[in-house]
């Protein structure tokens, strides 16, 4: 399963309607814009991925008229060229984040400091794989709330109860906790679509960052995920320094994510939108 499978898009139902893409099979979620007057269209968070690029345009050329505007940042994994992306998206096509990716053929092994904390991790945690992963679901939720709280999350990022209740439940869903004298104090969610798979999500207690849980999670997540033929493993972006350097120790290489914004009511566009380099602009929270 990856970011295009339809179960995903109704994990987040609650945060727009889902709408199917036939010719690519993509999906998009259709939201209120914010004065409530009309209709437009965006990606899943955090990517948006389809089965075949090729049909994109035509999808979003049938949409015409029907929505103001749609926004998404596509799969860095399997998306075309930006010179590609500009022929579906007429309005913006932009460098969004760097993001890293691990390719498992590759002898890579970690820095010294990754080393280190996998070592000291090792003497403090257990790993485990959880065959069910919604019966992880209420130690997920509540280390969920925490990063939320800390990092002020909101929207599609914030998620819901309902929502992780789904996307547990999603073929594919590859969950694995970390526990100390019994109690969970990490654990990580990715999606594997072999040969790719996805770094999802992932949570810990103040507990499971003074025992580096984090790095023996993401060891063992990666020898599983090679045993379930996955060769390329997509980490997403970093938005802080702390994060980025954990990344890139397991990385070995990059791949770029791009923003993709096409206007697709140009009368209703120009009446909503202000001056702003955001898109789309009426959204742009400088102007909330």
């Amino acid at each position: 399963m990856n970011y295009s499978d339809a179960g995903y898009a109704e994990s987040l139902a609650e945060f727009g309607t889902p709408r199917s893409l036939p010719r690519s099979g993509g999906w998009l979620l259709e939201r209120q814009v914010p004065d409530g007057s009309a209709r437009d269209l965006v990606g899943p968070y955090p990517l948006f991925s389809c089965s075949d690029w090729e049909g994109l345009q035509a999808d979003l050329d049938e949409l015409e008229g029907e929505a103001v505007s749609v926004v998404l940042v596509a799969d860095p994994l399997t998306a075309p060229g930006e010179a590609r992306l500009r022929e579906a998206f007429r309005d913006r096509v932009v460098p969004f984040k760097r993001h890293h990716v691990r390719d498992l053929d590759e002898a890579a092994e970690p820095p010294a400091h990754h080393r280190r904390h996998i070592r000291r991790a090792a003497g403090a945690v257990e790993v485990e794989l959880c065959a069910r992963p919604l019966d992880g679901l209420d130690d997920w939720v509540r280390l969920y709330a925490g990063l939320a709280k800390r990092h002020r999350l909101t929207g599609m990022r914030a998620f819901s109860r309902v929502s992780f209740a789904r996307q547990l439940e999603l073929p594919g869903m590859v969950t694995l906790r970390a526990l100390r004298d019994g109690e969970t104090v990490g654990m990580t969610l990715w999606l594997a679509d072999a040969p790719r798979a996805y770094y999802h999500l992932a949570a810990y207690t103040q507990a499971g960052y003074e025992v580096s849980a984090s790095y023996a999670l993401f060891d063992a997540a990666f020898a599983h995920l090679r045993a379930l033929g996955v060769r390329l493993v997509e980490l997403g972006g970093a938005e802080s320094a702390g994060l980025e350097r954990f990344k890139r120790g397991w990385a070995t290489g990059e791949r770029i994510a791009h923003l993709c914004g096409r206007v697709l009511d140009r009368a209703a566009y120009d009446r909503l939108a202000g001056p702003s380099d955001w898109f789309p602009a009426y959204r742009d929270p400088a102007s909330a």
